[in-house]
């Protein structure tokens, strides 16, 4: 893990880790506390904003994010579940170059329109490298049936 900051389009992420590889993210991931994935400007900025469920124009009570600890049914390897994780919004940070994937801790509060976890109380933990992203798009793409359903049986 590189342990010096990414440097943001103005220098101002805080330092903290960037994992580079999905290794790296799974001992992250099973060191502990539950894990959340963002995709978004970073830590500061959300710190000064609040996530918002545009269909409705409603403010949430948290930030939204993706959880990276898998659920005890999840009996593939870690690495799965992070690459499918990771690639549920990744197009985010795509299409946006302000945003990136940022790994973080918090406190559940409520969940959003699409069921997922609303959090106050975010501490960053580590940002996501481009090759998590590549790793992730390389994994997901080779191990799951992207979009089959219960009617492709």
């Amino acid at each position: 893990m590189d342990t010096s900051s990414r440097g943001g389009p103005s220098g101002d992420r805080p330092s903290i880790p960037t994992v580079t590889g999905l290794a790296e993210l799974a001992d992250l991931v099973t060191g502990g506390d539950r894990l959340y994935l963002r995709y978004s400007e970073g830590p500061e900025k959300d710190s000064e904003s609040v996530s918002k469920d545009y269909e409705s124009g409603l403010e949430l009570p948290g930030l939204s994010v993706s959880v990276l600890t898998p659920e005890a049914w999840w009996t593939r390897p870690l690495e799965d579940w992070l690459a499918r994780q990771v690639r549920k919004y990744a197009p985010l940070a795509e299409e946006d170059t302000s945003r990136f994937g940022w790994v973080l801790r918090g406190r559940t509060v409520a969940h959003g329109p699409d069921h997922e976890p609303l959090l106050v109380g975010v501490r960053p933990v580590a940002y996501l490298a481009d090759s998590v992203m590549e790793e992730a798009q390389v994994r997901y793409q080779s191990r799951f049936a992207k979009g089959r359903g219960p009617t492709d049986e």
